[in-house]
This record gives C-alpha cells, structure tokens and sequence, in this order.
C-alpha cells in the first residue's frame, strides 16, 4: 500500500502476477461478512477490503511458454520480452466478450470461487471465434476473472467508490495491456507508474521515512502524496464501456462454466 501510494480512502492498488490481489480503502463498513473478502487495514488503521486469489498469470505464462518453444523449433530467436509483448497486443484486438472462449487457469485450488484443488482448462464451443486474438484475450480475462469476482462485491453490491486503483506487478509490464483489461475488470480507473515493479521492501523503506521524517501532524497519506510521490509520473486509463460489458457477458459464461472446472476436479486424480 506504502510503495503504491494507495492508503488514503477511495484508494487502492492492485498486484497481478503469479498470484493477484487487490485492495480497495473503504470510507465505511461493509453492510455484512463475505466470504470472498478479507478485511485488514491500511498502515493508518482505515479499513480495506481485501480480494485475493491464489492463480493469475501463471497458466497465462504456460501458454506463452509453448510459443517461445514454436519460435526456437521455427530457427527464430526466441525473445521473451517480445513474444509476451505481441501476444500481449494482440489480444486487444479480439472480441470484448473473448468470442465464446473460456480458460480456467487454476493451477491449485481458489477459495473466492470454492474450488480446493485446480485444473488448468482451455474451453470453448463449435461456434466459438477460434483465433489467436481471442485466445490471448481470453487467457488475460482469465487470469483476473476471479479477482473481479470479488471486486464486484465491493463495487456492485456495496458501491464502495473509487478516485483510482494502482496497478503493479508483472502483469502491467507490457505498456498498456494489463491496465486496459484491469481497468475493464474493476470499472474504475487504472494509475500505472514508473515504479510499478517495485514492492514490499520499498513499501517498508517507505514507513521507515515517514516514522523518521514525518513533521508534527503530518499523517502518512500527506506524507507519500506530497513528499514522496508529487513528482512521480503516473499513467491513467479509463474503464472502456464496450470492454466492460464484454467482460461482464465473459464473466457470466465464466461463472456457468463452473460445473466443467468441478468435473475436472473431481474426475481427473492422475
């Protein structure tokens, strides 16, 4: 929260990598207790409501794995950087519903969506608009699908507001892509900085500064806002209406594909 600038209410900050997780300062309680949502707290004591989801991007990296292999056995230099950068672009070039593809990239289990064990899934139907945008796309809206299961109950059925969610983490490296899709998950504005990469060691460095340095009255949230982050550039997306009701149409066939991820689990004991 430190490193993100994301303490202060109507705040919050996002890490998408390997695993992902958001949280959102909230300005009150929620109305009652949801499972899908832990409750902690900022370094100031205010209260955030936690998503977190123990599978992200790492079937996501699997899939970008089989390319790079498709690259070397073709005789092409195999640049990683490149490879997820053009997937990566790609997939905005696809349907915002992902044209009937789903994906469940759940390596180990996921608690928001009651699954205790996983089984990567690649699913799609007859009709389905097979192509590799689409593919990309679909796997990118996968690897937040659950997250934004939880971000909806704080979003639309609490109506917790947000001025802005910071995005960090492996998933916002390719300029652009990871934050249009975030922005399409949470319907909220997505910042992006320069120190993106950076995590819990600068957060705590952070917190080490202000008990150091803080001036009489000064409260943590001034403290980062005008000391530590005035000059820091950030890049701002706005939710696209179009991507969101596509992911809100992939979300609902998601949750209705639920029943094939269970039978997976349940039948595939290798």
């Amino acid at each position: 929260m430190a490193a993100t600038n994301s303490v202060a209410r109507r705040t919050g900050n996002v890490s998408a990598g390997t695993s992902v997780f958001a949280m959102v300062v909230l300005e009150k309680e929620l109305s009652r207790v949801y499972p899908e949502i832990d409750l902690v707290t900022t370094p100031s004591g205010d209260l955030v409501g936690m998503a977190h989801c123990n599978n992200c991007t790492s079937d996501l990296n699997a899939w970008v794995g089989l390319f790079k292999e498709y690259s070397e056995a073709m005789g092409m230099k195999a640049d990683m950087n490149k490879i997820f950068g053009t997937l990566y672009n790609k997939a905005l070039e696809g349907d915002a519903d992902c044209g009937g593809l789903l994906s469940y990239g759940y390596l180990s289990g996921e608690p928001i969506t009651g699954f205790e064990e996983g089984r990567p899934l690649f699913v799609r139907t007859p009709d389905s608009r097979f192509n590799l945008a689409n593919f990309m796309r679909t796997n990118l809206y996968s690897s937040l699908a659950t997250l934004k299961i939880g971000l909806d109950i704080l979003f639309k059925e609490e109506g917790v507001k947000m001025d802005k969610l910071m995005g960090h983490g492996g998933l916002f490296k390719t300029k652009g892509v990871g934050q249009k899709i975030m922005a399409a998950a949470a319907g909220v504005p997505v910042s992006v900085m320069e120190t993106a990469g950076e995590g819990g060691a600068w957060g705590i460095a952070l917190l080490a500064a202000y008990m150091v340095k803080k001036e009489a009255g000064e409260s943590l949230g001034d403290f980062l806002e005008k000391r530590v982050f005035a000059a820091a550039d950030a890049v701002v997306m706005e939710p696209d209406e179009a991507d969101m009701k596509g992911y809100d149409a992939f979300i609902d066939v998601y949750k209705a594909g639920f029943a094939v991820e269970r039978a997976a689990v349940d039948s595939l004991k290798l």
